[in-house]
């Protein structure tokens, strides 16, 4: 009885999880599409001085969506990997080295972007703090990333010790 209980808790978490990365992928999607370029328009009427910024702007957040999208996919299949029992497996290492490599990605761009954004004297400190604040999430999801590659890694070193041992 216990063990279907605990059984049925990871059942519901995992889906839980897929559906929350379902709901943050058409949630920045949406945004991508419907929001940004409002936003850009927007911010061209009210400073027409920084209007020929708003599509190397817009182009440049579009790219970083890419590696996003790409992390929350293998974020999604990471999820598949534990709903079959093989969270400490080769895939989910493989899966979470993208996720490390897609985080590392965005954070670059955008300290590349920002770089660039100071040196055409376009800087706005709304959209500085918000440059920060990305590039330190994704700082901090490769960082887990990698500390998670690393203990999967343990533990398949340690199940394998056992399975030599039996």
């Amino acid at each position: 009885m216990l063990i279907s209980g605990v059984f049925f808790m990871k059942q519901i978490s995992i889906l839980l999880l897929k559906i929350v990365v379902w709901i943050i992928g058409l949630t920045v999607f949406s945004l991508c599409v419907f929001w940004l370029p409002l936003q850009a328009n927007y911010f061209a009427v009210m400073f027409p001085e920084f209007s020929q910024m708003k599509y190397p702007v817009l182009i440049g957040i579009y790219i970083t969506a890419v590696p996003f999208f790409l992390a929350l996919y293998q974020a999604y299949k990471l999820l598949k990997y534990i709903d079959k029992n093989e969270a400490f497996s080769e895939f989910s290492i493989t899966t979470l080295i993208y996720i490390k490599y897609c985080a590392i990605t965005i954070s670059s761009l955008y300290v590349v972007g920002m770089i660039v954004l100071s040196f055409v004297n376009a800087v706005n400190p709304g959209i500085v703090l918000l440059g920060i604040m990305i590039t330190f999430i994704s700082i901090v999801i490769a960082l887990f990333a990698a500390v998670l590659q690393k203990l999967v890694v343990k533990a398949m070193d340690i199940k394998l010790e056992n399975e030599l041992t039996v």
